[in-house]
């Protein structure tokens, strides 16, 4: 191994780049006092890994920068390389040429080093140049005053200079470093140890839990697929009211529209029969009018009458006896004659009064009649109207008002013995629905079980999940009851 060159700058009192190089004729660096000799010297063992202040003959680390002086201002970084001939591979390394550098900045906290311009650490320097003798306390390098501390050394501190020039620092550094690792490798057993004899405490409960884990599991996936399979029922239950309800509503809309259909040609007949109430109206009022007239050519007549009269009173009074027997044969004879008149067109009038008595009757029938009938068709209208809204209500939410049936219904399938409720169950004859539905009232609600069990563990699932109140009949005690 050879140290071919030694390349400074911003080191101590090289502020400017410096490079030395070293031959084989080269046997020492010569110089008056202060020249810097010594700092060759400081920045061979600064490079190699020296951190001793104090050895390298300062303060702090931040000293061995280039302070400034009178002419030059100071600088912000200090860096050496080393450069050895590797070529008998004195270094740990199968290059021929190595160069070893170190750089500090003024601002900065640690060193950088570089082994071939390639950052590594001091650890790497070290292991370097760990079996080519050379190091910070290596007799490669002696500085002032260290041959007094040789002779003035305690035979301990002695034979470290001596297994250092021989060589066997490095093994021991080794030995020292391998005692260290075993220390740690033997505390990382004990704690291996711990850590196995807690988890082997551990495994029982953790075998115990993966039961239960496994279990759950199962459990989890049974009840998945049975969710699955009460949701399908649950939709095709669903489905089929669905359906149910919309051919409902379809015979519902059907009849709906039949009965619309007679309220309008039952209307137009009202309205037929108004028209002839009107037009006979007319005629009775054309009649009154006639009869009015009659009337008043009857008082003009009479009027006459009386006049005529007066004078033939007058005649018979104070004419002769032939004239008033003239007058009164006369008088005779128009009596008979108004008589015979009256007494036929009163026999007229009375069969005309009768006749339109018995037609406004007749009339008057009719219109109740029709009037009865069109209520009746509207009040069937509104019936089915309101059963349809009921229908397309309880199509859309069958239980709104049923906290409790609407939980049972939903759950039907999941619990044991619960057949459904009453108003699902039951299918009424066709025209006797809205009797059976006021029949039955509020227990239309009710909800049919097979037994008291069933019933039983319906109502304590209502509890358990705060679902509302429901009533329930259970098969087993009901009693068939005939009509007398």
């Amino acid at each position: 191994m050879f140290l071919k060159r030694v390349e400074m700058q911003g080191f101590k009192s090289f502020a400017d780049k410096v490079v030395i190089n070293f031959e084989h004729a080269i046997t020492g660096v010569v110089g008056p006092n202060g020249c810097g000799k010594s700092n060759i010297t400081d920045a061979i063992r600064w490079v190699l890994g020296e951190q001793s202040v104090k050895s390298l003959r300062g303060t702090t680390m931040t000293d061995v920068i280039f302070a400034g002086s009178a002419d030059r201002k100071m600088v912000n970084m200090a860096e050496v390389t080393l450069v050895f001939d590797n070529t008998n591979r004195s270094l740990n390394s199968e290059l021929d040429e190595i160069e070893v550098t170190r750089r500090l900045y003024r601002n900065g906290q640690e060193a950088e080093y570089l082994i071939n311009r390639n950052n590594v650490r001091l650890k790497d320097v070290i292991d370097l140049i760990l079996d080519s003798g050379l190091g910070k306390d290596s007799l490669s390098m002696i500085s002032q005053g260290n041959i007094s501390s040789f002779a003035e050394a305690k035979p301990i501190d002695r034979r470290g200079i001596f297994e250092e020039a021989a060589g066997v620092s490095k093994y021991k550094k080794r030995k020292m470093e391998s005692l260290s690792k075993l220390e740690r490798t033997k505390e990382n057993i004990e704690r291996t140890q711990d850590i196995l004899m807690e988890l082997e405490r551990q495994v029982s409960p953790l075998k115990r839990a993966a039961k239960k884990a496994e279990l759950y599991r199962e459990k989890k996936t049974r009840l998945e697929e049975i969710e699955i399979a009460v949701l399908v029922e649950d939709i095709n239950t669903i489905n089929q009211q669905i359906e149910d309800a919309k051919k409902t509503l379809f015979n519902i809309d059907a009849q709906s529209t039949m009965f619309q259909t007679t309220i309008q040609v039952h209307e137009t007949q009202n309205l037929e029969a108004k028209k002839e109430i009107s037009d006979l109206e007319k005629e009775i009022n054309k009649l009154q009018e006639e009869l009015m007239k009659i009337v008043n050519e009857i008082q003009i007549l009479e009027t006459r009458k009386i006049e005529f009269d007066e004078k033939r009173k007058y005649a018979i009074e104070v004419g002769t006896n032939e004239e008033k027997a003239k007058q009164l044969q006369s008088l005779v004879q128009e009596a008979e004659l108004e008589y015979n008149d009256r007494k036929g067109r009163y026999d007229q009038c009375q069969i005309n009064i009768q006749l339109l008595s018995e037609q406004l009757s007749q009339v008057a029938l009719q219109l109740a009649e029709l009037s009865q009938k069109t209520n009746e068709e509207n009040g069937l209208l509104r019936r089915y109207q309101n059963r349809k809204e009921l229908l397309e209500s309880l199509l859309k939410d069958p239980f709104n008002s049923q906290a409790g049936v609407k939980a049972i219904d939903d759950n039907k399938n999941s619990l044991h013995g619960v057949l459904g409720v009453i108003a699902q169950i039951i299918q009424p004859q066709v025209g006797y629905e809205e009797a059976i539905s006021v029949a039955l009232g509020g227990t239309m609600y009710n909800i049919v079980t097979t037994d008291e069990e069933a019933a039983r563990n319906a109502i304590n699932f209502l509890k358990k999940n705060q679902s509302g109140r429901a009533t329930f009949l259970p098969l087993t005690v009901l009693q068939t009851r005939y009509l007398s």
